[in-house]
């Protein structure tokens, strides 16, 4: 009881809209990963979990090296978890029960990076004497992310890793991925054996590359779905590692890789080629441009816009083949330059690429934050090169004359941006402000974003093992940015936030005390959003899964002060999938602690969908002009439709008693499991039940 209480105390704390001005626009390291953040993703309010590759990290258990960990968000200390398979370069996504899922790796290895000790026929590495590492080419990797009122000893808070029992159909290393509307998840190509890049060269064999390429794409859970040969996987051979996949309003897929681009009906493997990518510049792994779905509001009807930014833009021989680049890639400088897709523009025009601002310099290897105040962090990376790893390229063959150790780029970019979507044209990217981190962050860096709206940023280690002595060390420093928002004095804390929200159907209510804002009612009621956000599971800068949506919402302005928002639930399961996110609440761009709800019904299949939302009319408090309040109007801008009435003070009246209930202590300080209602008991999978839940699965 003392720790809920603590953890209480602190969320209180937090909440209380004081101390944020502290740190605005700077980075402070907060402590060490223990493993090199490879792979991170938000878990629940409380924890970040990381993965690393098989590799020699100091920290250690069960016998062997760890390359996996779990970090405290309030005790800023990690903790190290056991994983089975190597992890290495897997790709990732959420569930909709709020577990969290990775896919493939590579095989076993031992130290240096070099093949495990013991090797199938074909010579692959099926496990290490020394680290204890299984082949992970066909992983599937489940966790069911535990509050701490749950013992991380317990099986079911820990990684369940056993390709005997789950796996996929293909060996998948640097798949793209994307979840689907029903929850489950398209996995998009990959390399059967990892690279450089997806080729040999000269390259005549594009879709197989004797036996090195994974052209096909499946589905997960598979439920008798065979993989299937996708097309656009052979034409963009090369610069095809982990594509570049969002689902769209349609339910259809867009898909970018190399420089071509497709929209993609996954269900008939039916592909509708789109222009190419301007300017020559490759956006996808190694090139690791910059890249991320705009906000979805009201406002644009939440229709999907892809923005690239940065990546790299070479001539096609000089990306080399699986062993190498064929170029010294750190003399290459990367692109600035930005562009945005519509994929299916609302006036049914034929979609095409759009040139935005450039970025303020060139960037490799930088990755998109979508902050709850809709703007856009970019963040880590480095003005030339790009991302991967090597002894040698085809101009520098001994490795003691690499420059750069192993690392492929160079000049580390530690100042991030912040672009601003809704800004004119000209205007929409910004440093003002914003501090410089002294660690370079660079291949195999990650970054998400926290509850409180900080940045989690760790990893890099562009070395095939743990190397603390060259120019680009692994890294296990971790440090939190904090955006600009920190430096008001006052944030929104918002009362009566739902466990689940559903696709249409019956709006519900958020309360903001008089507390919760600076100046006028009207005005903060004005500026109100409540937003849906999920960071993600980041890897090769890039966070599968991210998504923002601003649910609709209207307002009454009550006398003292007070705010009501009255919010509408999320449009359908193509414009937001199902599954975890942070909800939050911002006045004035200023957001509250985001707090974690389940989007849909917490399982897999046809997400229930119900007509769209009814709001009430917003209505302002009109003063007499001495600040004394009189009497309510309707508000000129308000949304929705109806009046608000004694139904309104009711419901008020209501969630004020809920307020000051002491229920509410428990609500903060016992979170339920992936803070689903008992009724949503989704897809839990463990060590009892993976067999039976996902047999269909197996290969």
């Amino acid at each position: 009881m003392v720790v809920r209480l603590a953890r209480c105390s602190l969320w209180l704390a937090l909440a209380s809209s004081s101390g944020f001005a502290t740190n605005a626009g700077a980075f402070v390291q907060v402590g060490d990963t223990l493993v090199s953040a490879l792979i991170m993703f938000l878990g629940n309010e409380e924890k970040v979990y990381i993965l690393d590759k098989a590799e020699g990290n100091a920290a250690a258990i069960n016998g062997h090296p760890a390359w996996g960990s779990v970090w405290d968000i309030s005790t800023q200390q990690a903790t190290v978890m056991d994983v089975r398979t190597n992890t290495f370069c897997a790709s990732g996504m959420h569930l909709p029960n709020g577990s969290y899922v990775t896919f493939g790796g590579n095989g076993a290895v031992g130290r240096g990076g070099f093949v495990g000790s013991q090797r199938n026929a074909n010579g692959f590495g099926t496990w290490d004497s020394e680290y204890q590492d299984f082949d992970g080419s066909r992983g599937i990797r489940i966790l069911n992310p535990c509050p701490d009122s749950e013992s991380m000893s317990s099986p079911s808070c820990q990684w369940f890793d056993d390709p005997s029992v789950l796996s996929m159909q293909k060996q998948r290393w640097y798949a793209g991925t994307e979840a689907l509307a029903d929850g489950s998840v398209a996995l998009i190509g990959g390399f059967v054996n990892g690279g450089y890049v997806n080729r040999n060269y000269p390259n005549v064999d594009p879709e197989f590359e004797n036996g090195a390429a994974e052209s096909t794409y499946e589905i997960f859970p598979a439920n008798g779905r065979a993989a299937q040969t996708m097309q656009f996987m052979i034409k963009t051979s090369g610069l095809n590692s982990y594509a570049h996949a969002y689902l769209l309003n349609s339910g259809k897929m867009l898909v970018q890789a190399n420089i071509s681009t497709v929209i993609w009906e996954y269900n008939n493997n039916v592909e509708t080629h789109l222009p190419d990518m301007p300017n020559n510049v490759a956006r996808v792994y190694p090139a690791s441009g910059a890249v991320a779905m705009l906000p979805l509001t009201p406002a644009n009807n939440y229709t999907p816009t892809i923005l690239f930014c940065g990546g790299v833009s070479m001539p096609d021989e000089a990306w080399g083949s699986y062993s190498q680049p064929a170029v010294n890639t750190w003399n290459h400088p990367a692109s600035r330059d930005c562009q945005r897709l519509t994929p299916e523009p609302p006036d049914g025009s034929q979609p095409k690429y759009e040139a935005d601002d450039d970025m303020l310099e060139g960037r490799t290897m930088g990755q998109f934050i979508l902050l709850p105040d809709g703007t856009m962090l970019v963040i880590n990376g480095a003005l030339n090169g790009t991302a991967g790893y090597s002894f040698a390229t085809g101009e520098t063959p001994s490795p003691a004359d690499m420059p750069y150790g192993m690392s492929l780029a160079a000049a580390p970019l530690g100042t991030p941006a912040i672009y601003d979507p809704n800004a004119p044209k000209g205007q929409r990217w910004s440093n003002t402000g914003l501090g410089t981190s002294q660690i370079a962050r660079l291949y195999h860096s990650t970054a998400i974003l926290l509850p409180d709206a900080s940045v989690f940023v760790a990893g890099s280690n562009p070395n095939t093992d743990v190397n603390l002595t060259t120019v680009f060390p692994t890294t296990y420093k971790a440090e939190v940015f904090y955006p600009p928002y920190f430096r008001a004095s006052t944030r929104p804390v918002p009362s009566g936030i739902p466990k689940s929200i559903s696709y249409g159907g019956q709006p519900f209510d958020l309360t903001l005390s008089a507390s919760s804002y600076t100046g006028s009612a009207n005005e903060a009621a004005k500026s109100a959003t409540v937003v849906l956000l999920r960071g993600g599971v980041s890897t090769h800068a890039m966070n599968m899964g991210q998504r923002y949506l601003q649910l609709n919402n209207t307002f009454t302005v009550q006398k003292g002060g007070k705010i009501v928002l009255h919010v509408a639930q999320a449009p359908n399961p193509n414009v937001f999938q199902p599954g975890p996110a942070l909800l939050f609440v911002t006045i004035s761009r200023i957001p509250s602690i985001g707090k974690m709800v389940i989007v849909g019904n917490g399982q897999l299949g046809m997400q229930p969908t119900n007509a769209p939302s009814t709001l009430p009319q917003s209505v302002l408090l009109e003063s007499d002009g001495s600040g004394n309040a009189t009497n309510d109007r309707p508000a000129l801008n308000g949304a929705g439709t109806g009046t608000v009435g004694t139904l309104a003070v009711v419901l008020n009246a209501l969630c004020l008693a809920v307020i000051l209930a002491p229920v509410v202590l428990r609500l903060f300080c016992t979170v339920p499991h992936h803070n689903v209602p008992p009724e949503m008991v989704g897809i839990r999978i463990d060590r009892d039940t993976a067999e039976a839940v996902t047999a269909d699965t197996l290969t």
